[in-house]
């Protein structure tokens, strides 16, 4: 019989050949922390340079701590130009741009060593700022090195010429309104136009003591910040054609186009938003299986994504990883507009916030009908609008013969109200395509047969359509729309249509519940709010417009990562839908579409 001690397990005892390893690299925290640590600095450091600025004891103070045997922390100089390129560089370097790191860290490193080098001399060891600001220096720099690899965000290739070309003109613009105001203001006569340059450039870099050993020029304190403030707008500009995101001119190609097209096949019953990934304007991006996609466009440095994932939901959070990735290495905001619960669930899931923009209307067929009290207004628009004399035919966009497309698409053209063609998210932004060809059509006709409106839609699936196109003659006979939509209800069982997608009623619920009775003074004051702006944007008519038609209500949502990046993310899509244009660069800045 074995004794106890038989059974017990031995201690491990380690290997002695294998020497025990340690972690060299810094933790994913520590690199986070370290990278979040340098912003900050640089927040602070824009904050000192501001009150600097503006506070002449501070401003002197700082100005005897950075001459003779003194100096400052880095960027710390009491100048806008500092405070605004801390502050430019804090936004970059939060976005995690690469070339924002090596500029930080070739220009804080480079003086750092200077800064040691310096106190191995006596006229410099003997300050103990001269050692708080090497320390505060050295730290920055050791930060940065830290947690370099969170700085991975790629720039866009042409950022140098145009930051050349910014430069060039800023300078030159700036420059040459400085001298002029030198010239005008200065209190010292026989000054020559050199030295007004000089003047000016020196102004332009501090508002302190740098430039005061011009002897013949003497501007009052007001000039002096006047130039300071241009050469920092122009300085900014710099900055800002250095490290912008690139632009995303990697748009649809006819193999994606494929594709998605194979998905919306198999589930474009999904999303009634999910032709309009088709845009041409949009790139596209798929999961690693190829089973689901996100269509998104570059506006303003925000990726911006619309509607719900194209394909199968299962294979939603591969490409929505694939997504985000593409935005954190191009430094892009993402933000997607108009997505449905389910997928704003799955968003959420990936660390993205959801804010209710409205609701879509949607008309059940099968529960759809003129009878009763509550269609009366409607009944009888339709009822005036077809003893006009008007008719309407309804057709697939591959049934209508060329000529009379090209008709329509001259007349829509016409219709357009202004210059820009408007919609992003719901709308597919072309008519006519032969790729479209399953699309419907509604032509309104007068007695004459001239054609007094259109709309279209785009396929939901198989049994549904999606508005994406009104445009009427603005002399016709009111209630045209609601015409056309009626009858396009009444007879959608010929195109085997059973669902149909309406307009988009931005804040619904708000203009639905604060019109109650009990509602509470927040949601009144939220409601009259809107009614105003109202007068400007159709925003409570469109709420309106598609709740005669009783329809449900699918909510939709708007996805973002930070709320700080809310205003960014609303001018982006301002912009996408046609409602906001920016001034195009001069020719020679502009970089050709690949």
């Amino acid at each position: 019989m074995s004794s106890p001690q038989s059974t017990l397990i031995a201690p491990r005892i380690p290997d002695q050949r294998s020497p025990r390893r340690f972690p060299t690299a810094p933790s994913p925290r520590l690199r986070a922390r370290a990278a979040t640590a340098t912003v900050w600095y640089l927040r602070l450091l824009a904050a000192v340079n501001i009150v600097a600025v503006l506070s002449l004891s501070f401003r002197q103070e700082v100005h005897e701590h950075n001459a003779g045997q003194f100096f400052t922390p880095y960027l710390c100089t009491a100048g806008l130009i500092s405070a605004a390129l801390a502050l430019f560089l804090a936004v970059v370097m939060r976005r995690r741009k690469r070339a924002a790191w090596v500029f930080n860290l070739i220009l804080a490193g480079s003086l750092f060593c200077l800064y040691a080098l310096a106190l191995t001399r006596d006229p410099y060891r003997e300050h103990l700022f001269n050692w708080f600001s090497a320390l505060l220096t050295g730290l920055f720099v050791a930060a940065l090195l830290l947690g370099r690899r969170e700085f991975d965000a790629i720039g866009d290739r042409s950022n140098p010429r145009l930051a050349l070309a910014v430069g060039a003109g800023g300078l030159l613009v700036s420059g040459t309104l400085g001298t002029l105001l030198v010239g005008a203001t200065n209190k010292v006569t026989g000054a020559s136009l050199a030295d007004k340059i000089a003047y000016t450039l020196l102004r332009g870099v501090s508002v302190g003591p740098l430039a005061d050993r011009i002897a013949t020029v003497d501007a009052p304190r007001w000039a002096d910040v006047i130039i300071n403030v241009l050469m920092a707008a122009t300085f900014l500009l710099v900055l800002y054609a250095c490290f912008r995101a690139p632009r995303g001119q990697a748009l649809l190609s006819e193999a994606d186009e494929e594709k998605l097209r194979a998905l919306l096949e198999r589930h474009g019953e999904r999303d009634s938003l999910g032709y309009f990934a088709l845009r041409r304007d949009k790139a596209v991006i798929f999961s690693p299986t190829g089973k689901a996609a996100i269509g998104y466009r570059v506006v303003s440095g925000v990726s911006l994504a619309s509607g719900d994932p194209i394909g199968d939901p299962e294979a939603w959070p591969g490409a929505i990883d694939a997504w985000l990735a593409e935005a954190r290495r191009h430094a892009w905001t993402p933000a997607v507009m108009g997505a449905s619960e389910e997928a704003g669930t799955i968003y959420a899931r990936h660390g993205l916030d959801a804010l209710e923009l409205g609701d879509e209307a949607i008309v059940d067929l099968t529960d759809f009908t003129l009878d009763g009290r509550a269609m009366r207004v409607v009944r009888q628009a339709h009822n005036r609008v077809r003893r006009a004399g008007y008719t309407v035919r309804v057709r697939r966009h591959e049934d209508i013969p060329d000529d009379e497309m090209a008709l329509l698409v001259d007349r829509a053209d016409h219709w357009r109200d202004g210059a820009t063609e408007r919609g992003f998210s719901m709308a597919l932004g072309r008519l006519g395509d032969p790729g479209d060809g399953r699309c419907v059509m509604l032509e309104c006709r007068d007695t004459d047969g001239e054609p007094r409106a259109l709309l279209s839609f785009v396929p939901w699936g198989e049994h549904g359509l999606s508005l994406d196109l009104m445009r009427r003659d603005r002399d016709c006979e009111n209630g045209l729309m609601e015409f056309m939509a009626v009858e396009l209800l009444l007879r959608a069982g010929e195109l085997g249509v059973r669902r149909i997608s309406l307009n988009f009623a931005m804040f619904r619920s708000v203009f639905e519940r604060g019109s109650r009775l009990g509602a509470g003074p927040v949601l009144r004051l939220w409601r009259s709010i809107l009614t105003f702006f109202s007068r400007w944007w159709q925003i409570e008519s469109l709420y309106r417009a598609n709740a005669k038609y009783r329809p449900l209500w699918e909510p939709r949502y708007l996805l973002f990562a930070k709320s700080s990046d809310i205003p960014r993310i609303g001018l982006a899509s301002a912009r996408a839908e046609g409602f906001l244009t920016s001034p195009a660069l001069p020719s020679f800045t502009r970089r050709a579409p690949k």
